[in-house]
């Protein structure tokens, strides 16, 4: 394929630098939600992130009944999908809310927030989000059992 001109800027072919397709199998690397982040029992499955210079990344998370994500922001937001069972997600300074299997949460860029699964149901959702600057989440302190009990 030849290069095509545009006004002043030439316009080449891509190069394949980068696979055009990449699938990941659930179950690939299942490792535990890392202490420092998480309470109880977590398990991280399928983590996948973009490639190029894509800045997307994600994995499905399951969370165990109790289990939680710490307080944490994504700087340009986080979308979850809740693929089973039912969990909490609450925003800082406002009252937890429910969610269930079928439900999306938008979480908007900075915005402290923490998820998981309610104390007698597990919950496991898909979670997508963007990287700014290389960082695609700031984690912060633990949810106290204090905050997550009132969470019900």
């Amino acid at each position: 394929m030849a290069a095509v001109t545009v006004a002043t800027k030439t316009f080449a072919p891509a190069e394949a630098a980068v696979p055009p397709l990449t699938i990941v199998k659930p179950g690939t690397d299942p490792a535990a939600g890392p202490a420092d982040r998480f309470t109880a029992a977590v398990e991280v499955t399928a983590p996948f992130k973009a490639s190029g210079d894509a800045r997307l990344s994600g994995a499905t998370v399951t969370f165990q009944p109790g289990a939680r994500s710490n307080w944490h922001s994504h700087p340009l937001g986080q979308l979850l999908i809740v693929t089973e069972g039912e969990g909490f997600v609450q925003v800082e300074g406002e009252a937890a809310r429910r969610i269930g299997a079928g439900d999306t949460v938008w979480t908007a860029p900075g915005v402290k927030h923490w998820h998981g699964a309610t104390p007698t149901s597990a919950m496991r959702h898909v979670a997508v989000a963007e990287a700014k600057d290389g960082t695609s989440v700031a984690w912060a302190e633990p949810v106290t059992d204090a905050q997550y009990r009132a969470a019900k």
